[in-house]
């Protein structure tokens, strides 16, 4: 166990070290890096995982007019996730798209981890690691995604930062490699309700906007957290609008 907490304690710290000059690798390499093919605006990830603590997640983006993408274009997500101690959260997701031009079809299944690697406050940003891996239904398709986890609280503010490297292979599709942005300015109103703003960078996609969020409590134990958000198209080849929403039940 100690050799196992020395361990941490040195990832840790080199993640301290180097995730901001990675942050800073991904604004100078992001115009010559082939980028994701899928939606780029999704969630913000935050870097805290609750002690055993279980939850059910349901999720989704509505897009419309992006060059080259059916309009209507929305995607679904469903999941269930577990705490693994308090240091691990493991989540099994199902994935589904639609457009006006396709029905509802599922789409993907997904894996994710996401590892706490430093308790909140003991740097000076909490930080977290974030795996995945996807593979498309009924095609030997697959996705795996390593992405780096940073949080920094101001008072009353908080700021996070979620930069994310994928790689794609398979019998159809082409081998590449992806790179991805999110990040969040969220003011702590109150638990129940806390506007923020969310920039999200990637291939076709640079969008920014308001966002809204909060955690109603519904029992011991027990939670209900929701987001929503409305990014909007900075470039021609971004999306006009995209519409997010989450629910999460915790327990």
């Amino acid at each position: 166990m100690r050799k196992t907490h020395r361990l941490m304690n040195r990832c840790s710290c080199l993640i301290t070290i180097w995730a901001p000059g990675l942050l800073f690798l991904y604004i100078l390499l992001s115009p010559v890096l082939s980028r994701a093919d899928g939606t780029v605006v999704d969630k913000i990830y935050h870097p805290y995982v609750v002690a055993f603590e279980k939850e059910l997640e349901w999720r989704t983006i509505f897009q419309d007019q992006q060059a080259g993408v059916d309009d209507d274009f929305q995607k679904q997500q469903l999941a269930f996730g577990m705490a693994l101690g308090d240091r691990w959260l493991g989540e099994i997701y199902l994935v589904g798209t639609k457009s006006e031009n396709q029905g509802f079809d599922i789409e993907a299944f997904e894996l994710e981890a996401k590892w706490q690697m430093t308790e909140q406050g003991e740097f000076w940003a909490d930080w977290g690691l974030l795996f995945e891996l996807e593979k498309s239904a009924g095609q030997n398709s697959w996705e795996f995604s390593t992405g780096i986890l940073v949080e920094k609280e101001w008072g009353d503010w908080s700021g996070t930062a979620n930069l994310k490297l994928s790689h794609e292979w398979g019998d159809i599709i082409k081998d590449e490699t992806d790179t991805t942005i999110g990040l969040q300015a969220r003011y702590r109103m109150s638990k129940q309700f806390e506007p923020a703003l969310e920039f999200y960078g990637g291939e076709d996609t640079l969008a920014f906007g308001p966002a809204l969020m909060g955690n109603v409590k519904i029992g011991i134990g027990r939670s209900l957290h929701w987001e929503t958000g409305l990014l909007f198209g900075l470039d021609n080849s971004s999306p006009d609008t995209t519409l997010r929403a989450l629910i999460e039940y915790e327990f």
